[in-house]
């Protein structure tokens, strides 16, 4: 018998005051997060973040309702998981999913945190905290065996600032660009200048962006930065330490924009080598970079703290070596040269370029910190610093799972799908056998992988 189509339509009645709890809902569970979830509980992660924090909250029955420090971070790392580059994106993701309530510990009666709370969490929080926080990552991968610490590669990325190029005022006056051409068109002989006549004096000017004589109001830390596209923007360095053996980031540093990466790497070192001496006694051993960091006084002073250079040579002509302390830097350039000639120097390079690179696009491509929605080096660098835990947590995720985000769990199945699909073909090849149609196949496919998820991605819990 043949039913009628329903068709869509508005619900007019009024809701039920009461519902009972058996009617409800049930949460789904996610796999990647239900796991995620076990990993920090296995650590113990809100014990310990509720002691860092305690200092921050005090008793009162006035204000806002408080943020769980153990929520807080969580939803940091929601931000890196999905792909959400700003926390009014975080708020509404979580607000909208039921899974990610359920790995926020939210049940359906209970709202969760807006981006105005998420935000004054993070401000509230010292950058020293969310440091603690990923060295406290750190300690995991340890005990996974996925750092040595011994051999790392350094490179930086330019991220572009939350700030207008065109809002830039003088540091000694305040006085903003527009007025500034305005009076260079009044001195030129323009006595009511329009847009179009400063805009063509302004690209006839040479050396018109220098970071010493503007600055952005509201992002001071911001400088003008030439991108990797070629376009130019107010931009932040962001500088990463990356261990060869795994891929895991040590650390996670941001400096100026405008400053070289000869000038930056001493920081990111330093930062990387407090963290390798919590995995092995000497610490960092061999240093792998590009040829941006190369300079007498970089090798000279790794040299200096028994490291190993890898870096290679920029065509910079004949050098004179006369001068002070000159010898040294060639004696330590010269070893660098014989060792990058090596077939261990081919080696790394390609590591580093595949592993170093790889960090850059999960956090900053597909983790969505490319373009920034935050101000201030401090609030920036503690996003990036929860960012860069969760792509070290990815990497345990990805041991024990096979996979290191969430989405990947829907490219698992195709490629299961595809592989049963395959070797059903072949079988079938082998044994003589004649699949009825590729309907057939298809199904037969999609109940072995329903079959198969469960036991994949639960068996280690």
């Amino acid at each position: 018998m043949d039913m009628a189509m329903g068709t869509r339509r508005k619900r007019e009645r009024q809701q039920d005051l009461w519902i009972a709890s058996s009617d409800v809902v049930e949460t789904p569970g996610n796999a990647f997060y239900d796991r995620l979830n076990q990993i920090l509980d296995a650590h113990k992660f809100d014990g310990k973040v509720e002691h860092l924090c305690r200092k921050f909250y005090k008793d009162s029955p006035y204000g806002r309702p408080s943020m769980a420090p153990g929520v807080y971070f969580r939803t940091l790392l929601i931000g890196y998981f999905e792909g959400l580059d700003s926390e009014r994106g975080i708020a509404w993701r979580t607000a909208d999913s039921l899974s990610l309530r359920k790995f926020l510990g939210y049940a359906l009666d209970e709202a969760t945190p807006d981006h105005s709370t998420i935000s004054r969490t993070r401000r509230l929080y010292w950058l020293e905290t969310h440091k603690a926080v990923f060295r406290w990552v750190l300690k995991i991968l340890t005990e996974e065996g996925l750092i040595n610490g011994r051999t790392i590669s350094i490179d930086a990325t330019t991220l572009e600032a939350n700030a207008a190029l065109k809002s830039i005022v003088r540091r000694d006056n305040g006085q903003s660009y527009n007025e500034y051409l305005k009076e260079l068109g009044k001195a030129a002989g323009m006595e009511n200048p329009t847009r179009e006549q400063l805009a063509r004096l302004d690209r006839k000017r040479k050396k018109k962006g220098s970071n010493q004589e503007w600055k952005s109001p509201s992002d001071p830390d911001a400088r003008i930065t030439r991108m990797k596209d070629g376009s130019t923007h107010l931009a932040h360095k962001a500088e990463h330490a990356v261990d060869l053996t795994s891929g895991a980031l040590l650390a996670v540093t941001l400096q100026p924009a405008n400053e070289g990466d000869t000038t930056t790497i001493h920081k990111t070192l330093e930062v990387a080598q407090a963290a390798a001496r919590e995995v092995n006694e000497q610490g960092v051993e061999e240093v792998v970079a590009d040829k941006g960091y190369h300079s007498g006084a970089v090798l000279t002073e790794l040299q200096a703290q028994e490291v190993r250079s890898y870096i290679p040579e920029p065509e910079r002509g004949r050098r004179n070596w006369q001068g002070k302390g000159k010898a040294e830097e060639q004696k330590q350039t010269y070893a660098n040269r014989r060792r990058v000639g090596g077939e261990r120097n081919k080696r790394l390079q390609k590591l580093r370029s595949e592993l170093t690179e790889r960090s850059f696009a999960h956090l900053y491509e597909t983790g969505g910190m490319r373009r920034l929605h935050l101000r201030g080096r401090d609030n920036i660098l503690k996003r990036l610093l929860v960012h860069g835990a969760a792509f070290n947590l990815s990497l345990v995720l990805r041991k024990i799972m096979g996979v290191g985000k969430p989405r990947r769990l829907q490219g698992l199945c195709l490629q299961l799908i595809a592989l049963l699909g395959r070797t059903f073909v072949r079988l079938g090849r082998i044994r003589g056998c004649r699949i009825q149609t590729p309907v057939t196949l298809w199904c037969k496919a999609g109940e072995f992988v329903t079959a198969l998820l469960p036991v994949r991605f639960y068996r280690a819990a």
